[in-house]
């Protein structure tokens, strides 16, 4: 672990995302109908983002975040900041139907061809990538700006980024294919971080959502209808992920690897219930991901069935740490310290139990206009994350 930071004890934090609260929300919504000015919405987001910081401090998270309160989708922390995909007009408003099946407790399939932004549907390069914009740095600054706490930024990794890329269509922007587009996405990348490490920031998350494809044979399959080799895409996602973080000591960075966040309202009940993305356990890609990745805090989903064992666990080499997902965002039931504390006894019979902690399975939003658990419901289980790291660690 990176001990300069002092995050090599930390046990209890969330993903990044957090609820819109209403009044955003509909600032949000009349901003995109062209109803409310930049100046508005920006005044919206500084005025929530520093209440839920006061809330994020009083519930007693020692890192804490802006809740990707800028963002229509989490993905945007890549999407909004580079120029050359070819990004249909009115976008913004595909994110309303982004899902294509609604059913509870089934995949839900999402058009990847369709003509919606980028990263969010696969589109095709019409010129060389460019930085534009450091949305994370901007939210960092803020956020720093009005907490003596750790503040966590949050970025999309090369991995989704390259998985959401039309290469066959971009030959003549990018002759060398995936390999040099994702050269491209590090490059831009490495120079948002450096950015962000000369801010002052010290713990960095990756999300990276797209590894769990290749333990998923819905995912496979059309990787390989479009003459993609998943095991070279695996290979090249690792080198780009460890090329992102290389060469910025005293930085943690947290790497988050999960079966996708969707989720829709059972229209018998009326309660949120759990969708995914993808299936398949760890077990397929834990040793490669644990002894290749170069991160240090893996925080991962283990909130339901479709998680697996813990037995992958047993690859996680010494001195890296395990951020247990065992608190869904997918249903308002609020586990019990009790609950929580035997799962987290079941995992470490596989890891030990210093190299622990506890989380959330994925962020609470994800996105502005998915739906979401409330929130009251949110703060109550990040309540009850901090309460069980300190029964479990005595410390969060």
């Amino acid at each position: 672990m990176n001990a300069d930071t002092g995050l090599h004890t930390l046990r209890a934090e969330h993903i990044g995302s957090l609820v819109h609260p209403d009044p955003l929300r509909e600032v949000f919504e009349r901003h995109d109908r062209y109803e409310a000015g930049d100046d508005e919405l920006q005044r919206a987001q500084d005025e929530t983002i520093q209440a839920i910081i006061r809330k994020q401090e009083a519930v007693g998270l020692q890192v804490v975040g802006d809740g990707e309160l800028r963002r229509r989708n989490f993905q945007e922390s890549f999407s909004a900041c580079v120029s050359g995909f070819d990004v249909p007009r009115q976008s913004i408003r595909f994110y309303v139907h982004e899902n294509v099946n609604t059913t509870p407790l089934e995949r839900a399939e999402q058009d990847f061809n369709a003509a919606g932004p980028a990263i969010v549907t696969r589109r095709k390069a019409v010129a060389r990538l460019s930085l534009t914009r450091n949305l994370p740095l901007e939210e960092y600054r803020f956020a720093s700006g009005v907490t003596g706490r750790v503040v966590k930024p949050t970025l999309i990794g090369p991995d989704r980024i390259a998985q959401r890329f039309k290469w066959e269509d971009s030959r003549s922007v990018y002759p060398g294919g995936m390999d040099e587009f994702t050269d491209d996405v590090v490059r831009i990348e490495r120079s948002m971080i450096a950015d962000l490490v000369a801010a002052g920031c010290r713990y960095i998350q990756i999300d990276a959502p797209g590894y769990t494809a290749y333990v998923d044979q819905v995912s496979l399959d059309r990787m390989r209808s479009r003459g993609e080799d998943p095991d070279e895409n695996l290979k090249r996602s690792i080198r780009a992920d460890n090329a992102l973080i290389d060469g910025f000591p005293g930085v943690t960075f947290g790497i988050h690897l999960c079966r996708g966040n969707a989720r829709t309202h059972d229209p018998v009940s009326g309660e949120l219930v759990p969708q995914w993305h993808r299936e398949g356990h760890y077990d397929a890609i834990a040793e490669r991901l644990f002894n290749g990745l170069r991160h240090h805090r893996f925080l991962l989903e283990y909130d339901s069935e479709r998680a697996g064992s813990f037995e992958p666990l047993r690859f996680v080499p010494a001195g890296k740490a395990i951020v247990l997902g065992l608190v869904t965002t997918k249903s308002a039931r609020l586990e019990s310290v009790d609950e929580l504390r035997r799962r987290v006894d079941e995992a470490g019979r596989h890891c030990p139990l210093e190299q622990l902690a506890l989380s959330p399975q994925c962020g609470f939003a994800s996105g502005l206009y998915h739906e979401s658990l409330s929130e009251d419901d949110q703060w109550r289980k990040l309540e009850r994350i901090v309460e069980t790291a300190a029964a479990i660690w005595g410390e969060a």
